[in-house]
Order: structure tokens, then sequence, then C-alpha cells
């Protein structure tokens, strides 16, 4: 009798221990999940060419004709502390909204007004390339694009994998970007804008930038204010 009983309760502890190792064994599998999920997409600031640190951030860009600025949008951003956008909202000189962004553990929701929300997957690639794909309801893909970048994790190239199927090369001068080449998928040229820092702030960031198109001269400035944590 106190065999069996004996046996029961080493049974019980073993299966105990088994259960104990499978459940440590599945929150180790699902940290390093989430791990992979956060270091595998490129970090905006990376992107960007920003300096760390960066709590929360507003761009406004403005077209220039005859040297008056016309605001065309502005864009509010708050990042997580490892660099990525938490949340963004777009609005047009009215104050109307153009888009708004939301980071989820998986996927990022894209909110517009005058259509259906998107739900965009960023797939790692080798050599250095990131598939971004957005679906309607999760399931029809409305877009997809391929990033390049380079070893610092600035943007090399993008290239469309819908209509009108563009590429945008990107060049850069002493580690600052001075300009964007788009191309249609025959590398045909469509325009060639340059782009020039009038004012950095103490880290470095670009905080007014000139854009220039070659094809059109339509001239961009970007007015970008920084607030660090």
């Amino acid at each position: 009798m106190a065999l069996t009983i004996g046996s029961k309760l080493f049974k019980k502890q073993y299966l105990s221990t088994i259960l104990d190792f499978r459940i440590m064994k599945f929150l180790r599998f699902f940290i390093l999940l989430l791990t992979v999920a956060s270091c595998a997409t490129k970090k905006y600031i990376d992107k960007q060419g920003l300096a760390k640190g960066i709590k929360s951030a507003t761009e406004e860009t403005y077209v220039v004709v005859d040297d008056q600025k016309r605001l065309v949008h502005q864009k509010q951003m708050i990042f997580t502390r490892n660099g990525r956008i938490k949340y963004s909202k777009t609005v047009d000189a009215s104050g109307h909204l153009v888009q708004e962004t939301k980071k989820k553990l998986w996927f990022v929701v894209e909110i517009y007004p005058d259509k259906e929300a998107y739900y965009c997957k960023t797939r790692w690639k080798p050599k250095q390339r990131e598939r971004i794909s957005c679906y309607t309801k999760k399931r029809y893909k409305q877009n997809e694009s391929v990033y390049h970048y380079n070893t610092d994790g600035t943007i090399a190239k993008i290239v469309d994998h819908f209509a009108p199927f563009h590429k945008a090369y990107f060049y850069y001068t002493n580690k600052e970007r001075s300009k964007i080449v788009i191309r249609d998928k025959n590398e045909a040229l469509i325009d060639e804008v340059l782009l020039y820092c009038v004012t950095k702030d103490e880290k470095g960031n670009c905080l007014k930038e000139i854009r220039i198109s070659t094809k059109t001269n339509r001239t961009e400035e970007t007015i970008l204010k920084l607030h660090y944590h």
C-alpha cells in the first residue's frame, strides 16, 4: 500500500515537473517571438537618420511658391522607447484627418477618413530587406513594397509591388540624405528630388529641409519639431 502511494506521489511530482518544464519552454518561446517581433522591423529613427531618445515629433510640410509658404499637411508622431512609431496622426491644412496609425503587437493599423482601415504587416527578408504588405479586413491585399536598407539602417531603395510599380532610390552625402530618384518599372526616370538640410539641432537632427524636384521645379519645405525623453 505504501509503495502504491509512493508511486502515485512520484508520478504526480514527475508530471508536475514535466508540466512546469513545458510551461517554461512555452514562455521562453513566446518571449523569443516578442523579441523577434520588436527587433525584426527597422526603427523609424534609423530609417530617417535621426538620433536616439526622441519621445515625440511634429512634422510640417509646406509648398513654397515665390517665397510664399503654404501648409500641405502636419504629422504628429509618438515613439516607442526604441525609436519606432507608436502612434501618428496626419491632418491637412484645414485640420481634416488624412491618416492615423496605431502600432499593435504584430501589425500597424492605418485609419483613413474615406476608406477601410489597412492592416500592415512587416516581414524581414535576407540581404537587409523588409516586405511591408497592407490588407483590408486583414485578408485583402491593397499594396505591398519592399524596402532595401543600408547597413546603418537608412533606406537604400523602395520597390512597389502594386501599380504603378515605381522604384525610389535614396542617395546620401556625408551620411545625410541628399537625393531621391524615382523610376518606373522599366527604369525610366520619373523624377529626381534634391534634398538640402538648412537647420540642425545639437544632436545633428535635421529640423528644416528643402526638397526641390528637378523635373517640375516644385519646392517643398519640411519643419521637424522634436521632443526628447
